[in-house]
């Protein structure tokens, strides 16, 4: 991971991550004063800010229950696909799957933005993307090191290939077409047991079925957070 002062690569991430890093957060002075172990001196409670990835291959829902978190949660949306440079689009518009080199500066983007939200008031963010490798994830996670006050969390929308592919077949106006969803799954590494920020939701059910079971889950980490 990267830390304060060391610009050293996540796994395997290469400099042009790291170029875009974020500045630490400035202080927020309407904060409470804490103590070392994370309690708050006067008793109040501890103030975390929350960015939730919403991830997961093409078709899997991932705008359609981020909007529905963002609205739930009254926090700020960041759509993913339009953080993509042109050439990217251009390229997976094409067919062509992105490379870990196409991807450095996008997840760097999107880190940034929602650091940026939260620095000017936000309680937190939904975020839209696909988040496909551990590595991916771990250049998101940066954002804790930076600001101890943010949570980072995924929520990774599981479905089999083919109910993403059908999903895909039948949407119209995207650059991604039913090609990539095989090219996304062929690089996708599930969240290992040790990714105790991932909580991993079944999308093979009706989308409401799935709405109502990430804003329960996604209240559930909040209340535990509150905890700590």
């Amino acid at each position: 991971m990267l830390s304060f002062d060391n610009a050293m690569p996540v796994n395997g991430q290469e400099a042009a991550a790291s170029a875009g890093r974020v500045q630490a957060a400035p202080s927020k002075t309407s904060q409470p004063t804490t103590t070392t172990d994370g309690a708050c001196a006067n008793g109040q409670a501890r103030k975390h800010h929350h960015i939730w990835l919403v991830t997961g291959p093409a078709g899997c829902g991932k705008t359609t229950v981020a909007e529905y978190l963002a609205k739930s949660l009254d926090m700020p949306y960041i759509e993913g696909d339009s953080h993509h440079t042109p050439a990217n689009v251009e390229k997976m518009r094409s067919g062509n799957p992105l490379t870990d080199a196409d991807r450095w500066d996008w997840l760097t983007a999107l880190r940034d933005e929602s650091m940026r939200r939260i620095n000017r008031g936000s309680e937190g963010v939904v975020v839209t993307c696909s988040a496909l490798k551990r590595k991916y994830r771990d250049v998101i996670r940066v954002a804790a090191y930076y600001d101890h006050d943010i949570r980072v969390h995924f929520i990774f929308l599981n479905a089999p290939a083919e109910v993403l592919l059908a999903r895909v077949t039948k949407r119209e106006g995207h650059y991604m077409g039913p090609s990539m969803v095989q090219s996304q799954f062929d690089i996708l590494e599930r969240p290992a047991e040790d990714e105790r920020d991932v909580i991993s939701i079944d999308v093979s059910r009706s989308i409401e079925e799935v709405k109502k079971d990430v804003l329960a889950r996604v209240s559930d980490i909040t209340k535990a957070v509150c905890r700590d």
